[in-house]
């Protein structure tokens, strides 16, 4: 299956840059480019993509605001949104996971990096490791609202899958989960899919914020 791709960012260089790149892929193809993120929403109802390499600062409409929009408009998860940032835009990529990102990546990251991040997207996984997710979290806190409230959803959680979210909330992973409650790494991979298909999540990031906006963890905890 060819994964499609849209690059939104207002620098024509990075966007020839990024196109080279994934074009010299056989199963990634690039359908369209924006320059900004209300161009992206244009190319969006033009064109079928599965992941948006989108860019944080741009002029006209930011890449958050963009995110948002994307995410908000096509519920069934396509496409999803990789966002790409620098050493001092965290705050700004924190804000897209909120509004739906399924990641981030630094700008310089080896092209290997990005054409793997591409593709673990397209198939519904995040591309963020728990423990920098932790980090941002706990950095960012005070951005998640006014104070902690019990997501309904969660009473539709096991025992099992509570824990398995707890675990994944404070930075473990698969492997580390499946150490910690003695069962197989398949089993826990399970686990993680029943739990985002119960919450309605798109990706492991997505539980992550749930967890620390239903006060499961707190930063820091």
């Amino acid at each position: 299956m060819t994964v499609r791709v849209v690059i939104v960012d207002d620098q024509a260089l990075v966007r020839a840059g990024f196109k080279m790149v994934l074009d010299s892929q056989p199963d990634l193809a690039v359908v369209g480019e924006a320059i900004d993120g209300a161009d992206a929403l244009r190319v969006l109802d033009r064109v079928e993509a599965d992941v948006v390499v989108m860019d944080i600062r741009m002029p006209t409409m930011d890449g958050v605001e963009a995110t948002r929009r994307i995410c908000a408009g096509r519920p069934l998860g396509r496409p999803r949104v990789l966002v790409l940032t620098t050493f001092d835009t965290e705050a700004d990529a924190f804000a897209a996971l909120q509004a739906g990102a399924s990641g981030f990546l630094l700008k310089n990251v080896p092209p290997e990096e990005l054409l793997a991040a591409i593709r673990v997207v397209a198939e519904g996984d995040s591309v963020v490791a728990p423990s920098i997710t932790r980090r941002l979290l706990d950095r960012f806190a005070g951005q998640l609202g006014p104070g902690p409230t019990e997501d309904p959803r969660l009473a539709q959680l096991t025992e099992r899958e509570r824990e398995v979210l707890l675990l994944v909330a404070q930075g473990l992973s698969n492997a580390e989960i499946a150490a910690r409650v003695h069962v197989a790494e398949a089993t826990v991979k399970t686990h993680v899919g029943r739990i985002l298909a119960k919450l309605q999540l798109r990706d492991r990031v997505q539980a992550v914020v749930l967890a620390y906006e239903s006060g499961l963890v707190t930063p820091g905890g």
